[in-house]
Formats: C-alpha cells, sequence, structure tokens
C-alpha cells in the first residue's frame, strides 16, 4: 500500500515538534538534575512537579474555550515563544547562582542537603508558569491535526509524529542533556530555549486557515461558564469518551505518583550517574518510536480494545518490577515496554478524539478530556511525594522511594480489571462511525 501523502504543512509541524522535543529531551536532564541539586527533600521535589502540573487541573478548561475562540496556530506560536522566555530567564538564575551548587557527580551519595531557596523558587514559579503556557500550546497543537491532514490519514500522522517526538525528545535529547551538563549546569537551558524559537518561526510559517469554524460570526465577550458547559455536556453523553477520559486520569494520576521523585530512586536506588540517567532516558525514545510505527498496524490486526487492555495492563506490571529491582538496566527495558504501549494508548484514543468530536467543540471537548485525563496529574505528584515523606519515618529511605511502586501496581491491576470490560473493539469502531 502506498504511504499516504500528509503534505508540507504537516512536514512543516512534524519538524517544529521535533525541534522542540529536542529541547524538552535536553531539559528532561537538566531540571530534575539541577532540582536534586537544589534540595533532598522528595515532599519538595514532588511540589515541582505539582506546580508544573497544576495548570492542568485549573486552566485546561478555559484553554479549551480559547483554543475554539481564537486562530489555533497563533496560540502555539504564542505560547512556545513564552515557554522560550521563560526557559531563558531560569537559566540565567542557574548561571548567576551555579557556584552556590554541589557537584552532580556527588549527588547520588548526599541524602541531606540544606535547600537553596532561591533557585528553588524560581523552579517553582517557572514550572507554574511553563504549564500554564503549555497546556493552551498542546490543547492547541491537538486541535491543529484535523486542519493539516485528512481524516483518514490521522492515526498515520499521529503515529509519525509521536515517532519523532520520541526520538528526539527521549533517544537524542538526553544523552546531549548529559553532555551539555557535564560542561555547564547553564546550558542545557539556553539550548532549549533556542528549539522554542526555531520552533516558532516554523509554525508561524505553516499556510491555511487554522481558526475556528465559527470564527466569521462577530465576536461577543467570552462566556467562559456557558462555553465550557457545552464542551462539558458533549464529552459527558458520549458512551465512550467519559470512560476513557476517566480511565486515563487514573493512569495518569498513578503514574505520577510513582514517578514523583523519580529523580531520587535513579540517583539512590539505581546510582546512576549524569550520563546514565540520560541513557534510561532513551529508552522511552526506543519504545516511542517502536510504538509510533507500528500503532497503527498493531491496532488494525489485534483491535483497538485489546491494544488498549495491554497498555493498561502494561503499566502496573512494570511499576511491581521496578519496585523490586535495583538495576538500570531492568528499569531501562520496563521503560521501553511501557513507552511502546503508551505511545499505542495515544495513536489509539488521540485519533478517535480527533475524527469523532465535532470540530467548532474539539478545542472544548479536547480540554474537558484532558481535564479529568490530566488533571490527575498534579494530584499523583502529591500523593508521591507525601507517601515518600511519610513513609521515610516507618521505613529505609530506599524503602520509602520503592513504596509507591509497590502501591501503584496493587492500584493498577484493580484499575485494569475495571476498565478492560469497557474498552472493546466493538464499542471503539461503534463510537468511529457514530452509532
Amino acid at each position: 500500500m502506498k504511504s499516504p501523502e500528509l503534505g508540507a504543512s504537516y512536514w512543516k509541524l512534524w519538524s517544529a515538534t521535533a525541534i522542540s522535543n529536542l529541547g524538552d529531551g535536553v531539559s528532561m536532564v537538566a531540571y530534575p538534575w539541577l532540582a536534586s541539586a537544589v534540595t533532598r527533600s522528595p515532599l519538595l521535589i514532588a511540589a515541582a512537579g505539582f506546580a508544573s502540573r497544576l495548570p492542568w487541573l485549573i486552566f485546561t478548561l478555559y484553554a479549551g474555550v480559547l483554543t475554539d475562540r481564537f486562530d489555533r496556530r497563533k496560540l502555539i506560536v504564542a505560547m512556545d515563544f513564552l515557554r522560550g522566555l521563560i526557559t531563558i530567564g531560569v537559566g540565567l538564575v542557574v548561571f548567576i547562582k551555579r557556584d552556590s551548587l554541589p557537584s552532580l557527580n556527588e549527588l547520588t551519595k548526599i541524602t541531606d542537603l540544606q535547600t537553596n531557596w532561591g533557585i528553588y523558587l524560581t523552579l517553582l514559579v517557572s514550572a507554574f508558569l511553563f504549564g500554564l503556557a503549555e497546556v493552551l500550546r498542546d490543547n492547541s497543537a491537538q486541535t491543529l491535526m484535523p486542519s493539516v491532514v485528512d481524516k483518514e490519514n490521522l492515526e498515520t500522522a499521529n503515529g509519525r509524529m509521536w515517532s519523532a517526538e520520541s526520538l528526539t525528545n527521549s533517544f537524542i535529547g538526553p544523552p546531549l542533556g548529559s553532555l551539555l551538563i557535564g560542561v555547564a549546569i547553564f546550558i542545557p537551558f539556553f539550548f532549549d530555549a533556542a528549539s522554542f524559537f526555531f520552533a516558532v518561526a516554523l509554525i508561524a510559517s505553516l499556510k491555511g486557515s487554522f481558526k475556528p469554524i465559527n470564527d466569521d460570526k462577530p465576536k461577543e465577550k467570552i462566556n467562559f461558564k456557558a462555553q465550557i458547559k457545552e464542551g462539558y455536556a458533549w464529552l459527558w453523553a458520549h458512551p465512550l469518551l467519559r470512560p476513557m477520559a476517566i480511565i486515563l486520569g487514573s493512569m495518569n494520576g498513578l503514574g505520577t505518583m510513582v514517578g514523583a521523585v523519580y529523580i531520587l530512586f535513579a540517583q539512590e536506588v539505581l546510582h546512576t550517574s549524569v550520563f546514565t540517567f540520560a541513557v534510561l532516558g532513551t529508552a522511552g525514545a526506543v519504545g516511542g518510536t517502536i510504538g509510533g510505527l507500528l500503532a497503527p498496524k498493531i491496532s488494525a490486526k489485534f483491535g483497538s480494545g485489546p491494544s488498549l487492555n495491554l497498555a493498561l495492563a502494561a503499566a502496573p506490571i512494570g511499576s511491581l518490577i521496578i519496585g523490586l529491582t535495583s538495576s538500570w538496566q531492568v528499569v531501562w527495558v520496563i521503560t521501553v515496554i511501557e513507552s511502546f504501549v503508551a505511545i499505542l494508548w495515544n495513536t489509539i484514543t488521540v485519533s478517535l478524539r480527533q475524527s469523532i468530536i465535532p470540530t467548532h467543540l474539539l478545542g472544548r471537548v479536547n480540554s474537558v478530556y484532558r481535564f479529568f485525563a490530566w488533571g490527575s496529574i498534579p494530584i499523583g505528584m502529591f500523593l508521591g511525594g507525601g507517601l515518600v515523606a511519610v513513609m521515610m519515618r516507618f521505613l529505609s529511605r530506599e524503602s520509602a522511594l520503592r513504596t509507591p511502586y509497590f502501591i501503584g501496581a496493587a492500584l493498577g491491576l484493580l484499575l485494569w480489571a475495571l476498565a478492560a470490560p469497557r474498552l472493546t473493539t466493538v464499542t471503539i469502531e461503534a463510537a468511529r462511525k457514530g452509532d
């Protein structure tokens, strides 16, 4: 079968995504190691993650209204430009305060460190502002895709996009980040900022109309409550997207509870150096790239239902294995598998949403879906950090760092048992056809 023509606009979007994700991959190493060099408190490290994800809980619904109100391309350009400026700000603070930080290679042996409040508060505030921009940017990006490619090509387009994200974000970015942070701790942040500005230039050059379908109507004052209610009502009435959003929210909440203090787990239990931590990050690229390329074929061969059930079951099994091991190589293999099934889940569910939600409601319904699906992430972050902090009163520090993995595994298996019967190929195909 001939590969579908996706068009020049798609490849510009693809290139912008790949470049900005390269910067994200670099910062994926830089931010956790910077945070762990600023404080060794599980609760404070989790709080930084909480701040970055809190906007998904408090701003997502409003972002959906804005996405359906304004030109989606312009929203992406504005938010990426803002994220670039924020990242430059973090880089400047780190540059100025660089002499107050301990050597990164000593962190695997340090469990008690006086918190550097100046840099920590900078991380906290910038994480929250960055999260606000990310919510609006990502919601706009998902609604942009149907304007760039035909409906029948959405799974292929999304799959290739996520392969590019995985390759640059998790395979090329982390090793590059470890190299840059080894030279100087502030360099990765300036690199990340530059990647945002390159992405801005590419997205701004897209040709075509990216305005909502009813954009030509006279502009009225935005009634956020009424607009959000319309998107909420559509999603809540849908027999498949409603439970799918709740299921994904539960998965994400458990996943972030488990990973809230992953940097401390990697340093103190797996004994990773900066470079080894970067190698661990490549696992996401390997699994994600394979998943992006094969997801449409796997979904077609085995059915959407079994594919989603596989993703549901893989997460708790992986958590259990990671909780029991002290080998970073084992964690690498598990992460490959988990990343693969995560991309499989995303390819099926995002393409489904893009194909069945009416265009004029896509931003709002998508934001309500993500409110349930992503709003649980800051809650999971908070619970994960708090759980480790509490367990340290009763267990050794290492055992406390392992505890979220065991609890996450138990709750994840319970979620799989409850959710699997709702996610069948028959129900998914019926929704795709509008039955």
